[in-house]
């Protein structure tokens, strides 16, 4: 196929394409940026630049660009069986090895496996099939999800409601009934003189508070990314989530890990829910089950929620046209095999986190960083105006935009978040290119206080 010049692609683009997260009448004007190869860390855009990407791709690159073994695969797939459904009691391979291989590796009884096509659908199904649970048992008013102010989970109905992000409410009558939310464990924004800790089990109790409020009868689950990524990389105090189970488990409510952008290590181990030691009994998988080489998504139950559904449910009334996707599902095998015979997680672990937190550190030390925080290869660099105090830019957002493309022009991919630049690299990053990327921000953050005369 012939190649089209970039002007004539972005043209067509402006014409056709609606883009997520983004003012398209404005995007329009500028032009959207084509990005045509990847490999390892690195991506190019259709002028020829290159790019250290340190957000890898969506948080989801975890195996970082160009690993043929996952196009062979997926090649091989389609030649044999491009597709078949999990309809009328059929299934393939792929997805039947995979199911088994996602119970090996999570964490407690998380045995059961129903896949979809993205978090934000494994979310959908999370919804339904634990208010199902509670129903099939006599409590149809244990219905109420509770969630956190500024948690994201994806952008249907069900995932947009579930979060809280109020930008994302003002649109198409959001959230839908029964899902409360609670404020997040925030300590920069909002601990005020707290010890870290302290602040973590004071974070924790706003749900037992709201459980008590709703009435526990009436509460079916809270669910929370181990981690909050697109707010901000809020990494929540060691005695965050200890807390949150003993409440859980107190008035019986089911905990819902959203692990789509920490799980198949992110955070250092293969889920979230293990850096921070508590046990979920649902949990809802995307991104780095394939590396985002291809979509696939996944809901994962424990024992007793999958024993309810199988043995009381009846027929599950719930499904995909492309839930166990056989190419999906083998894509997914292979890149968790790398992942494994390669060492990365754990390379990513021992090796690469305990030097990126140390160049992470020393970035948090520039005059436009308020606080730099990181856990495994997921973090941010708060900025602020005046670094002695916790403070934020009056027109949040513009000064994080503004560093974010200082650094497209330096050759290096952030993202920005009001004014956190978020951190999130692919697992195979070396010590070289963690320092590539710690000069690339340095220069960043400089220019961009000098822009800001400071």
């Amino acid at each position: 196929m012939d190649r089209i010049e970039t002007r004539t692609l972005q043209d067509l683009d402006a014409a056709h394409h609606l883009h997520p997260f983004n003012d398209n009448a404005a995007l329009a004007k500028k032009g959207t940026r084509i990005l045509t190869r990847g490999e390892g860390v690195y991506v190019w855009d259709a002028e020829g630049h290159k790019l250290l990407d340190a957000f890898a791709g969506l948080w989801c690159v975890n195996l970082g660009y160009g690993r043929t073994e996952l196009g062979q695969v997926a090649a091989r797939q389609m030649t044999e069986l491009a597709y078949y459904n999990s309809f009328f009691q059929c299934t393939t391979e792929p997805a039947i090895r995979l199911a088994a291989k996602l119970a090996e590796l999570a964490p407690g009884d998380l045995n059961h496996v129903f896949f979809t096509n993205s978090g934000s659908e494994a979310n959908d199904t999370i919804l339904r099939l634990v208010r199902h649970f509670w129903a099939v048992q006599d409590q149809p008013r244990k219905n109420i999800f509770i969630g956190r102010h500024d948690g994201y989970h994806g952008t249907t109905m069900g995932g947009a409601s579930l979060g809280g992000m109020k930008g994302m409410h003002k649109q198409g009558g959001l959230p839908i009934p029964d899902i409360h939310h609670i404020d997040p464990p925030y300590w920069f924004g909002d601990g005020g003189e707290l010890d870290l800790e302290e602040y973590g089990l004071v974070a924790a109790r706003r749900l037992e508070d709201k459980i008590l409020e709703l009435g526990p009868e009436r509460v079916a689950a809270f669910i929370g990314e181990p981690i909050m990524g697109a707010i901000g990389v809020y990494i929540p105090p060691r005695s965050y989530w200890p807390e949150i189970e003993c409440i859980c488990r107190k008035y019986d409510v089911l905990l819902v890990a959203d692990e789509v952008i920490c799980g198949f290590g992110r955070t250092g181990e293969w889920f979230g829910s293990q850096t921070f030691d508590f046990r979920p009994d649902v949990m809802a998988i995307a991104k780095g089950i394939t590396s985002g080489y291809i979509p696939l998504g996944a809901a994962m139950f424990n024992d007793r929620v999958a024993g309810v559904l199988k043995q009381q449910g009846g027929e599950l009334a719930h499904g995909c046209t492309y839930s166990g996707h056989p190419v999906c599902t083998a894509v997914a095998l292979e890149n968790l095999r790398l992942l494994q015979d390669e060492g990365i997680v754990e390379r990513a672990r021992t090796e690469i986190a305990p030097y990126l937190a140390e160049r992470w550190q020393a970035l948090g030390e520039h005059r436009l960083v308020g606080e730099a925080r990181i856990a495994g290869l997921m973090g941010a660099l708060e900025l602020v105006p005046d670094r002695t105090k916790r403070s934020y830019f009056e027109d949040r957002g513009k000064v994080g935009a503004l560093c974010r493309d200082i650094a497209l022009r330096h050759g290096l991919i952030l993202r920005a978040t009001n004014d956190a630049m978020l951190l999130s690299p692919p697992l195979v990053i070396t010590r070289a290119q963690v320092d590539e990327l710690f000069e690339k921000a340095w220069v960043a953050l400089n220019e961009t206080a000098e822009a800001l005369g400071k």
